[in-house]
């Protein structure tokens, strides 16, 4: 008998309250935001330079993650892996935009040594250098966007 699927719990779910952000970079490095559709894959939606802003109307239901551009290293949104938006003003009759801060998290000093090596060895030579090989398999697949979010779907059904 086949193991039971368990349901897509991080996605966007619809498109009925619209809301208004700017996403702020406040991150040395180019930032890639991420929009989980409504199947849980992650769409992108380009790159915020640092210290600039992304103006967007987004739906309160539609969860969005960031990660570095170049590297795809995990960043935080207000503090959080994943951001959901929230109701935002109205002046005048316009929206008055929700600022969310992208910054960067503080690293494991594992993970910060495998971004480390990942910019400094070519791909092609991870094999030959003398760590275990946990450590090489870590390099080869770190970081890994699906399986991240794998992983908080696993936390999240788990929670639910």
């Amino acid at each position: 008998m086949a193991a039971r699927e368990l349901p897509i719990v991080l996605r966007s779910l619809n498109s009925d309250v619209p809301t208004y952000v700017t996403f702020v970079n406040h991150c040395g490095y180019d930032a890639r935001a991420w929009w989980l559709n409504f199947t849980g894959d992650p769409v992108s939606y380009g790159d915020i330079k640092p210290r600039t802003r992304m103006h967007m109307k987004t739906y309160r239901s539609h969860p969005w993650v960031f990660r570095a551009s170049d590297n795809g290293a995990k960043l935080l949104a207000n503090m959080k892996e994943i951001y959901f938006p929230e109701l935002n003003d109205f002046q005048d009759g316009y929206p008055v935009y929700l600022e969310v801060m992208i910054t960067s998290p503080v690293y494991s000093l594992q993970d910060y040594c495998i971004m480390l090596v990942q910019k400094l060895v070519k791909k092609k030579d991870f094999d030959k250098l003398d760590i275990p090989q946990s450590l090489k398999k870590d390099l080869k697949e770190f970081p890994n966007l699906q399986k991240e979010l794998r992983d908080l779907n696993r936390v999240l059904q788990a929670i639910n």
